[in-house]
């Protein structure tokens, strides 16, 4: 039975933590480049799967290797960064300016896979297992959890939207792959600590 007490709870919780993950941050970046109900799509998809693997695996998921899990995710920032740098301003105006022209599963996919593999493990992961453990109401705390990570994104992926009207995707590219380089340092700063 779907306990609304249980949702709410989880939903709060979830919430305020996933805001100011790098999550936001990735879904700021994407919607700022691509459709944006395709970077949704793509993102809410592997939010969904997240969510379904912690209240499955339950408090089991606390025992993965955190170093690891760290580590992939600092070269996985790095690697994002460089493709920031790299890539050319024009070609960025001219993709930012069609948004239209991009596959949904080419945009959907990216979000997805971004997602899938930066929150693997994440607080929020390791969040939504513990409060299914704690709660054994599977159905309930996998609601609430997807509820706020979906609402989280959504967030991000218009906020980027909004930016672009008013900042040029140039200074919008560098200053994210900074903070993606600070992630990067992080990530990989706690895989060796």
């Amino acid at each position: 039975m779907l306990s609304l007490t249980v949702v709410a709870v989880v939903f709060g919780v979830v919430f305020l933590a996933e805001l100011p993950d790098k999550t936001a941050l990735a879904g700021l970046m994407l919607g700022t480049r691509y459709r944006a109900s395709y970077v949704f799509a793509g993102v809410a998809a592997a939010f969904l799967l997240h969510v379904v693997i912690a209240v499955a695996a339950g408090s089991v998921l606390t025992l993965l290797p955190h170093r690891l899990v760290q580590a992939i995710v600092g070269v996985l920032f790095l690697i994002g960064a460089a493709v920031l740098l790299l890539k050319k301003d024009d070609e960025e105006e001219e993709e930012a300016r069609k948004p239209a022209d991009q596959s949904f599963w080419k945009v959907a996919g990216s979000g997805f896979m971004l997602i899938l593999v930066a929150e693997f493990g994440d607080l929020t992961q390791i969040m939504t297992a513990n409060l299914a453990a704690r709660y054994d109401d599977p159905l309930s705390v996998g609601l609430g959890a997807v509820l706020a990570l979906w609402a989280v994104a959504a967030l991000g992926i218009l906020g980027g939207r909004t930016l672009m009207k008013y900042v040029p995707l140039r200074l919008i590219t560098r200053v994210a792959a900074l903070l993606m380089l600070a992630l990067a340092a992080f990530s990989l700063y706690e895989a060796i600590a």
